[in-house]
């Protein structure tokens, strides 16, 4: 099969119930977003939460499901195109207080969604933040674009 050189061969691998929260689950996930998987790797062994040994441990396993099933070549030349957090189960506990209270105890659960692409990053994948003129010329242009219905 030859494909175009606009489509590129791509790896998607989860990780289902990750004892770890979704919403800090979900910096490790937008950090790595976008980089190369060798990158990502190496800025993952900085990272000092528990949840980046799973995310490390998920991109391993998806960098070598796509050498071993999906015809990708090169391991080193994949990137991360999509990596995000889903809510999975929450278990409620009980938190014993002093003079006979409790509260109530929430243990979340997340899963780990990650999609490899084969080739080289963007160079950009988030865009570059504007400056206020940039906004204010942004904005105008938005303002005089639009039309009032119904109108003369």
């Amino acid at each position: 099969i030859i494909l175009d050189k606009t489509h590129f061969q791509y790896v998607c691998h989860m990780r289902n119930n990750i004892k770890y929260s979704p919403d800090k689950m979900w910096y490790i996930a937008a950090f790595v977003r976008g980089m190369s998987v060798d990158e990502a790797l190496k800025q993952l062994n900085f990272v000092l939460k528990k949840g980046a040994t799973d995310v490390k441990e998920t991109i391993l396993e998806a960098q070598q499901m796509a050498v071993e099933r999906h015809n990708v070549e090169y391991k080193s030349n994949l990137w991360i195109a999509e990596s995000f957090v889903g809510k999975g189960r929450v278990f409620k506990g009980v938190r014993r207080h002093g003079r006979g209270r409790f509260g109530q105890v929430e243990y979340k659960h997340c899963h780990y969604f990650v999609r490899l692409e084969e080739g080289e990053p963007p160079q950009h994948y988030y865009q570059e933040p504007q400056t206020p003129e940039q906004q204010y010329e942004h904005w105008l242009e938005q303002m005089r674009s639009r039309k009032i219905t119904n109108s003369l």
